[in-house]
């Protein structure tokens, strides 16, 4: 694959050539597998092309970047498509909805209002997402966070629109005194044998870590998929340690896994 960018100004002139390919496919004699799938059948793979583009970004790679966007660009095609097939909306469709979106919430490029900074920018976008949610009949501050997302990006962005509208401790400090509250609740419950109350009190516990990482504009989700990667190259350097003396991490006694994990950390496995 020529993997060099096309010469001069991309205008997303290639577009119509991804469309028709896959109105070929989805043709009578097109790919039998591709005119099986209706929108439930490609909800795993939205998802699952959706991480391999925060993959790819993680991971520094141009190249992967450039074909996992590919991957999940498809996909906004065949959904587009099937609707289509259906009598709904198309991907020209699609392409509008968002352009008008796009000038609507920035009067501040395309209108008469005036942003001096990318803070006045970002209230004036939600102040206009505001109203137009509430002429949908959705006045809540948090309506409009996906419940299909993962769980911390979901309390961190329930945490950012509380704190929108003024919802929120002050500074973090604040925010690291609820952390020992909550584990101090964890712990009561913990110690009551009551399963209901420990899943209840580790969940306020796991959202009060969430909105510490917000005031600390750290990102939770990057950080816990960094602290797991990083788990996993230790524990892979504490089983290449082992394996050389012919033994398991099972059959290594839990000081001698502590050590090994110990000394993973002082050669420097992150």
């Amino acid at each position: 694959m020529n993997l060099d960018p096309l010469p001069g100004k991309q205008t997303g002139a290639n577009l119509p050539r991804l469309v028709g390919l896959m109105q070929r496919l989805l043709a009578p004699d097109g790919c039998p597998w591709d005119r099986e799938q209706t929108l439930t059948t490609l909800l795993p793979y939205l998802v699952e092309e959706t991480y391999e583009v925060v993959d790819a970004l993680q991971s520094g790679s141009v190249a992967d970047h450039r074909e996992e966007l590919g991957d999940l660009l498809l996909q906004v095609i065949f959904q587009a498509e099937l609707r289509h097939d259906e009598g709904g909306f198309g991907i020209d469709d699609v392409i509008e909805g968002i352009v008008r979106k796009l000038v609507r919430r920035h009067p501040h490029v395309f209108g008469e209002v005036h942003a001096k900074n990318a803070d006045e920018a970002l209230a004036s976008w939600a102040k206009l997402k505001a109203t137009e949610k509430a002429k949908q009949g959705k006045k809540g501050a948090l309506d409009g966070i996906p419940r299909s997302a993962p769980a911390l990006v979901r309390a961190m962005r329930a945490g950012e629109k509380a704190g929108a509208v003024g919802f929120d401790w002050p500074d973090a400090a604040g925010v690291r005194d609820k952390v020992n509250e909550e584990l101090a609740e964890f712990d009561e419950a913990c110690a009551s044998q009551d399963r209901a109350a420990m899943r209840r009190e580790l969940g306020d516990l796991l959202f009060a870590v969430v909105n510490l990482a917000r005031k600390l504009d750290l990102d939770a989700e990057h950080s816990l998929r960094e602290a797991t990667d990083r788990f996993g190259r230790r524990f892979a350097w504490m089983e290449e340690k082992l394996e050389a003396e012919g033994r398991s991490i099972k059959a290594a006694s839990p000081a001698e896994q502590n050590a090994l994990w110990e000394a993973a950390k002082k050669a420097g496995v992150t």
